[in-house]
């Protein structure tokens, strides 16, 4: 009987039940020896103990191989198991810590799905948002092959290829630098940086096509420092106020705003363009996303850039707006 239990495959309970059975054959041999009465009692005692103390065991066998069937189909992929077990004792515990280490494996294989999702996602953007130059380029690629076109025809092909290979190179570079955020590989060197800095060093590549637009820009910013990257957040400031000076006509204005307080450090960019519609507001900074407003060269990349960076410094943004009164963008990093 003890055999069919299979409690005999372990060494160490058949040393345990060798032990009991040696101790209780020694106890009834010597009580019946001073009574035969006695050693009768003792011996059905004994039989009772030793019956008992191999039913728990057998018991908690059953509920170790339980266990053990439990971890089996976790190992699987069965994550739909509910072990949560109030009660006290050794085994419930165990099961406690099964059932948690159970949720986290759930937890992380449908959060690794999602990722799956989402990078199966970017990598068909990626492709779509890398086919249209390449196209333009072999197109011009093979024109210029041909003998029937003039020298200022020629130059001009030129030029629109220079174009279309900045601009695959400006998308190749926001991509790894969208990677390196996304894989959490980039490494802040977080200082104290003065707002007029962190502003001048965003503008400086906008001052050409701010002039060109004969835009306005006014710049009211506190002397208080702001603990940044300032390559990074400058990153950040330059994606947006671009989308702030693509979206304002000429003769617009575009303000920036720095203050401080004792929690954090807020930069407001304001514009008062087209403004972006309702319906494409609440996913402007999903990347490759491109509202209704979106210029035919936009990518849907440099805001969701931004917020990323922005993010990363443990900061934070947000977007208001009114079509035809333009968009107020929020940033606010945290002062410690």
């Amino acid at each position: 009987w003890v055999n069919k239990m299979g409690l005999f495959r372990n060494k160490e309970i058949k040393i345990l039940i060798t032990i009991i059975m040696l101790v209780s054959t020694a106890v009834v041999i010597a009580t019946y020896l001073i009574s035969p009465a006695c050693g009768i009692i003792t011996a059905c005692f004994s039989l009772i103990a030793v019956l008992s103390v191999l039913s728990y065991i057998h018991w908690h066998y059953r509920q170790l191989n339980k266990l053990i069937d439990v971890l089996r189909r976790v190992n699987s992929g069965d994550y739909s198991l509910d072990l949560n077990d109030n009660e006290e004792g050794e085994i419930s515990i165990l099961k406690s810590e099964i059932y948690k280490v159970t949720l986290m494996l759930r937890e992380q294989n449908e959060s690794l799905k999602n990722e799956k999702t989402i990078l199966a996602n970017s990598l068909a953007d990626i492709s779509h948002q890398l086919k249209t130059p390449l196209t333009s380029l072999f197109v011009m690629a093979d024109l210029l092959c041909k003998d029937n076109f003039t020298k200022e025809e020629r130059t001009g092909f030129i030029k629109r290829i220079h174009s279309q290979l900045e601009r695959l190179q400006w998308l190749v570079e926001s991509l790894l630098k969208l990677s390196k955020l996304d894989a959490k590989t980039v490494t802040f060197k977080t200082q104290s940086v003065l707002p007029s800095d962190l502003i001048n060093k965003a503008l400086s590549p906008l001052l050409i096509p701010i002039d060109i637009k004969n835009q306005t820009l006014n710049i009211k910013a506190d002397d208080k420092p702001v603990k940044c990257d300032l390559n990074w957040t400058a990153e950040a400031l330059l994606n947006i106020l671009k989308n702030c000076v693509e979206h304002t006509s000429e003769g617009g204005k575009i303000d920036i705003t720095v203050s401080s307080n004792a929690l954090y450090t807020s930069i407001i960019i304001q514009d008062n363009g087209k403004g972006i519609d309702k319906s494409d507001l609440p996913y402007i900074f999903n990347r490759f996303y491109k509202g209704k407003n979106a210029s035919e060269d936009s990518v849907g990349i440099g805001l969701a850039m931004a917020k990323s960076i922005i993010e990363a410094h443990g900061g934070s943004i947000q977007a208001k707006s009114e079509p035809g009164s333009g968009t107020i963008f929020n940033i606010q990093f945290p002062r410690s």
